[in-house]
């Protein structure tokens, strides 16, 4: 775009000075995805999408169209867009706007490419274009304006999030309750250069160097640090866009803010309806898949110097107490090391190995986490489908051992219908242990 003219090569230079690692360029008119062409060829990290944006909609004539299918089949084009609907300026007429929004889709489709979808006061018929037009294509809402409602439609259909500038603004409260309660594997961020600058350089001209303005404050938004949502929205931006190299080996230790999580097992005694294994093996993006499991003296090596982090956790995707003497003899070295060890377990321990282990675990853990789930054994055995018999008494009998000898024991419970916080809280109380309600969808 013009306003880069003078100083387009020293944008991506002060881009990659950033940590930029791949930019990409969206094309929104004839020249615009000529130029963004040229762009990716001229630069190996810079990427090309091309698309009619819906304010040149009337110009998507059939010679145009010929030559998008051309375009969008060169190497480094990842995407069709920015296309959609906007009907804030009117441009272009609606119907004209669903009509090339919808061709545009069609195209992506036919190439097996995600869309990067621009939806301006128009909610209702983005959505009901993308879920008759877009099945089985992956896509994003891109610079995302709409409430909380929209969003979750359209991850439904499976599409990202993207946040930009916006969210640093004071009057954005609605996008900053978006920004926090989107999914991990759901969230991008973005600068929709040269708009909406982020504070504290709104009113200037915007460019990507300036993503991490908009990554602070959406990190604080999600209790995060930068590096955790750094590498969030990459894995997820890499993911969508098919460019550069996802990690194949699965985390044995992974750091999240000043806790390192250890990854021991994959397997549980659990198929909780809410767990996120069973929609991805990535949190707060590691990869947390193991093709097998870890030794102890696997698991050490990974950790290096306990005393870096706040708390050592033994969590991953799977139940940690299934692998109790791994357990015991990590922690026996972590606390020998001067570490602070917490676990994090469904509490069936004491079924698993048909008695009561969790005496083994006095002096060795310094907290742990049970993960209660629900109020009675009813609602626990519809939720949690458990593999072992009489789990929801375990876990009660497992809580009451572990207060006698864990200095800090809490429980968690997830925020999802059906569940009563209220009498969750009671049981704990009951327990005389901390209730922890965790979100829907936030792990980590």
């Amino acid at each position: 775009m013009a306003p880069f003219d003078d100083d387009r090569a020293e944008v991506v230079k002060r881009a990659e000075d950033a940590g930029i690692k791949y930019l990409i360029n969206a094309g929104s008119d004839r020249n615009g995805n000529i130029r963004g062409l040229e762009l990716s060829n001229e630069y190996p990290h810079v990427y090309a999408s091309v698309g009619i944006h819906p304010h040149d909609a009337k110009s998507l004539d059939e010679a145009l169209y010929t030559d998008l299918k051309k375009w969008a089949k060169e190497p480094k084009v990842v995407a069709i867009g920015e296309i959609g609907l906007d009907y804030h300026y009117l441009h272009s007429p609606k119907g004209v706007q669903i009509e090339a929004f919808k061709r545009q889709v069609t195209l992506a489709k036919g190439l097996g490419l995600p869309v990067i979808v621009h939806s301006r006061d128009a909610k209702n018929d983005t959505l009901r274009v993308l879920r008759e037009e877009s099945a089985d294509i992956p896509g994003v809402l891109h610079c995302f304006s709409g409430d909380m409602n929209m969003a979750e439609k359209a991850m439904e259909l499976g599409f990202c999030i993207s946040i930009a500038g916006p969210v640093t603004f004071k009057n954005a409260a609605q996008l900053k309750e978006v920004a926090k309660s989107v999914p991990d594997e759901f969230l991008l961020i973005e600068t929709d250069a040269p708009y909406l600058s982020p504070v504290p350089l709104r009113g200037k001209r915007n460019e990507p160097s300036f993503l991490r303005h908009t990554a602070e404050v959406v990190a604080d938004i999600r209790g995060v640090n930068i590096v955790d949502l750094a590498r969030i929205t990459t894995h997820n931006a890499l993911r969508l866009f098919k460019i550069g190299e996802m990690s194949g080996q699965g985390a044995i230790a992974y750091r999240i803010r000043d806790s390192l999580y250890l990854n021991i097992t994959n397997k549980c005694t659990n198929r909780c309806g809410f767990c996120v294994k069973f929609r991805t093996s990535y949190v707060k993006g590691h990869n947390l898949h193991l093709e097998r499991e870890p030794t102890a003296a696997q698991v050490i090596k990974a950790i290096k110097d306990p005393k870096a982090y706040s708390e050592i956790v033994f969590c991953g995707i799977g139940e940690p107490l299934l692998r109790l003497d791994v357990v015991k003899k990590v922690a026996k070295w972590i606390k020998g090391q001067g570490g602070r060890v917490r676990i994090n377990t469904n509490g069936h321990g004491n079924i698993i190995y048909a008695r009561n282990i969790v005496p083994e675990l006095k002096d060795l853990v310094d907290s742990i986490s049970v993960s209660l789930d629900a109020e009675d054994e009813k609602k626990y055995d519809k939720i949690c489908k458990p593999a072992v018999k009489g789990a929801f008494r375990g876990v009660i009998a497992f809580i009451k051992e572990a207060v006698k000898v864990i200095p800090e024991v809490k429980v968690t419970v997830v925020k999802i219908p059906g569940i009563d916080i209220e009498k969750c809280r009671a049981v704990a109380k009951d327990l005389g242990v901390e209730l922890r309600v965790r979100s829907f969808n936030v792990v980590g």
